[in-house]
């Protein structure tokens, strides 16, 4: 047939279809509507002929010139339920004009290639062709492939079945359609079918040479295993590796069931060739099953008043922190009093986790807690751990793998009952290498952590009768299934009296020991201390304040070591000299010496600090500006402020147009992100001082959060914001009245030095701190 077709055209993405090939597509949009375009025009022709369609590839940089018509066999689904067709290709023909036809598939021009004459150079070219391709079924053992090839006489047929060739590319097969002479096409297949044989020839010598090196090294084992026999039945040579690692897990003291698992692997590596991989792994493993200390225990210290002794010695207040330990002393004392004491039993164990801010003696507190129970102490830093194989350990078959932290803590305390301190547990991140926070939950919880399995040892260890404290920032930054495995302990900060007593007692005599000076050539007075914590710091611990000790030792070192002097006692009058002019200054009678502005406390990953709101109004279009790196929540807290005083605008003596105008509330230092529901009681102040024009009073300070309402609603990290207000110079602290109890968590003297007052609503706030002027009305609670 030599006349042109009109056919829908199927465009096939990752397959090349040769003349002679029956092929199963995959159906999307196009080739769904070229197909029923076809039966659409066969339903119309009303012919015994069969539907047919032009299948192309579809090429990314130009139309293909040359595709096939094939006959649509039949259309159903793949086994997931995709629809399919089933494609038998006829001949090839060359692809012309576009032209019109039923459905919605693109109608083509096909033009019948002509047929190449059959000479005898393309009977030979055929003849190796076929050849070349026998050659490689041949290894490959496809002895059906085999006879079909042979029975193929039609060169041309010969040539198009490389479109099944498994080693052709998509860009040769497709080049292989575009060639319409036979002789053409048969030297392109042999060029590239004998790069291919080559190619293959040199991948199957290496597979043998390697299975021959296999068989080798098999039999050389074989062999030397057989030698080693020999020498033992002779008691010539000396024992290997191997025996001296059974002589040593016999020897040590190990669980039984650890025991069984070591000579496990003893066995195995007394089987293995010294050159094998296996082997030094094996005997990295053997390493550390036998440093670990399976049977070591140190005794604990029972004396109570003794273990309070330490505490106090060591660290000054913090006693809720002393109060918790002294409180598991006294109960593991009494059970061993009772012979109820089980080393080791499951659940005997304790978890404690010290939040606070940096600086307030959390991890040295770890230590005194070891020191006071006669443990051996070890840390554990977790600050930036992704991985979880850091706790649980690498599979051992890895290269480079090690045992978990927690495992070598253990080996490094040297005890199977010693303090670890999880320093920065708020710290531990997750990536693609898992979540190392999951994988504490199992050595966190007493009730699961005395079977604890780390990866590397594959052993159950024992971890009941660790005493785990972990230390944290943040505890909104722990997650809660981990943060429920641990009793929380808060510690919120000092006070300048405690910064001053923990300076005289502790910081100052360590750091005359580092500056090589003593008592009798250096003194500091605590006045000197106390305007250093006062005025030179602003932090929650002592850090900063040991830092500028430190500075000032230093100073007066270099002023006795040049003669200028032969003593120097520090006073207020000589401490500018030795550690600059202060840093901070009360500036709180300064920021609210105009209306719209107001202080509120927050806290922070450093500990309270205080929060000033400053507000504005202008011409311009009505609505609400929040600035200063706020979170969600502040921009909410900010819009509720808003509308409650919009609500109250008459009793608050407001006058209603000026909602009309922009509004500006802004949280200054916009660079420090800041979010968290303790704000709006302290906007709601801002705006109403800013709309009524009277300033808030200068030592006054609030915190909480505001409803529609306007009721004030309760917050957390009270001690911390007070302990902030103090530091800043303020009077006058509002807190909710919900957070009533929590004043009991507050030391005396930090209560005695602050006037707290707690509110159920915001106007009680606004009745006492704005400065007299027009009187604030008594908002209605709807």
């Amino acid at each position: 047939m030599t006349q042109n077709l009109s056919l829908p055209v199927v465009f096939l993405h990752d397959t090349v279809v040769l003349p002679g090939m029956v092929v199963p597509i995959e159906l999307d949009d196009s080739a769904r509507a070229a197909i029923d375009a076809a039966r659409l025009a066969h339903d119309s022709a009303k012919d015994d002929e069969p539907s047919r369609v032009l299948v192309a590839p579809r090429l990314e940089d130009r139309y293909a010139t040359h595709g096939v018509v094939a006959v649509v066999d039949r259309v159903g689904r793949f086994a997931g339920g995709k629809p399919a067709a089933v494609l038998r290709a006829e001949r090839r023909v060359a692809i012309g004009a576009g032209v019109s036809g039923p459905g919605a598939a693109l109608w083509v021009e096909a033009e019948p290639v002509p047929e190449t004459p059959v000479t005898d150079e393309l009977r030979t070219l055929a003849e190796d062709y076929r050849a070349l391709v026998v050659s490689i079924l041949e290894r490959r053992e496809a002895w059906q492939i085999i006879e079909n090839v042979r029975r193929i006489s039609d060169p041309d047929v010969l040539a198009d079945t490389s479109g099944y060739a498994p080693y052709l590319s998509d860009d040769q097969k497709r080049q292989v359609l575009e060639t319409p002479d036979v002789g053409e096409r048969l030297r392109l297949l042999l060029e590239w079918t004998r790069a291919y044989d080559t190619e293959d020839e040199v991948t199957d010598k290496i597979s043998n040479d390697v299975r021959e090196g296999l068989e080798k090294t098999q039999r050389e084992f074989v062999l030397r295993q057989q030698l080693a026999a020999i020498r033992k039945e002779l008691g010539e040579g000396e024992p290997d590796g191997s025996d001296d690692y059974r002589a040593r897990v016999e020897s040590a003291d190990l669980p039984e069931a650890v025991r069984e698992a070591a000579l496990r692997e003893v066995d195995k590596l007394e089987r293995s060739s010294d050159q094998a991989p296996e082997a030094g792994w094996i005997r990295t493993w053997l390493d550390t099953v036998l440093e670990l200390p399976w049977n070591e225990r140190t005794e604990d210290s029972h004396d109570v008043a003794a273990a309070r002794a330490v505490l106090d010695a060591d660290h000054h207040g913090l006693d809720e922190v002393k109060d918790r330990i002294t409180e598991y002393l006294a109960v593991r004392a009494r059970r061993a009093e009772r012979g109820l004491e089980v080393i080791g039993g499951r659940g005997s164990g304790a978890v404690v986790l010290l939040a606070g801010p940096p600086g307030v003696g959390k991890t040295s507190l770890g230590e005194s807690v070891a020191r006071a129970l006669g443990r051996n102490f070890v840390r554990v830093a977790l600050g930036g751990v992704r991985d979880e194989a850091e706790v649980r350990g690498h599979r051992r078959t890895y290269v480079g793998a090690l045992p978990g932290r927690i495992v070598r803590a253990i080996k490094e305390a040297g005890s199977m009952n010693p303090v670890v301190l999880l320093d920065e547990v708020d710290k531990v991140g997750a990536d693609y290498r898992g979540d190392p926070a999951a994988a504490l939950l199992e050595v966190l919880d007493p009730a699961q952590n005395h079977t604890f399995r780390d990866h590397y040892l594959e052993l159950d260890l024992d971890l009941s009768d660790v005493l785990f404290i972990a230390t944290a920032n943040v505890v909104e930054q722990i997650p809660s299934a981990l943060l429920d495995r641990m009793e929380l302990v808060t510690i919120d900060g000092y006070t300048e009296d405690d910064k001053v007593a923990i300076a005289r007692d502790f910081l100052v005599p360590r750091q005359l020991e580092r500056a090589a000076l003593t008592a009798d050539e250096v003194t500091i007075s605590d006045a000197a201390l106390g305007e250093i914590a006062a005025n030179y710091t602003r932090e929650a611990g002592v850090r900063q304040l040991e830092r500028l000790l430190a500075k000032a030792f230093r100073k007066a070192a270099t002023k006795l070591a040049t003669g200028e002097v032969e003593r120097i006692d520090v006073d207020l009058d000589g401490l500018e000299d030795l550690v600059g002019r202060p840093r901070f200054t009360p500036d709180t009678h300064e920021r609210t010496d105009v209306p719209g502005v107001a202080t509120g406390l927050a806290v922070t990953g450093l500990g309270g600090d205080v929060l000033y709101v400053e507000t504005s109004v202008s011409d311009g279009p009505a609505g609400l500006t929040v600035t200063g790196q706020l979170g969600d929540v502040m921009k909410e807290s900010a819009s509720i402020a808003l509308s409650w005083v919009r609500a109250h605008a008459g009793e608050l003596g407001i006058d209603a147009a000026v909602f009309e105008k922009a509004i500006h509330v802004h949280f200054p230092a916009g660079a420090i992100p800041k979010d968290g529901p303790s704000a709006g009681v302290t906007m709601v102040t801002a705006l109403v001082s800013l709309l009524t024009g009277r300033p808030v009073r200068s030592d006054v300070g609030m915190t909480g959060e505001v409803t529609l309402s306007g009721r004030v609603l309760p917050i957390g990290g009270v001690k911390q914001k007070l302990l902030a207000a103090q530091r800043a110079g303020l009077a006058v602290v509002f807190v909710p009245e919900r957070n009533r109890p929590d004043l009991d968590d507050v030391p005396a003297e930090l209560l005695a030095d602050l006037d707290v007052r707690p509110v159920g609503r915001v106007t009680d706030i606004l009745a006492e701190a704005l400065e007299q002027g027009a009187a604030v009305g008594e908002a209605s609670a709807a």
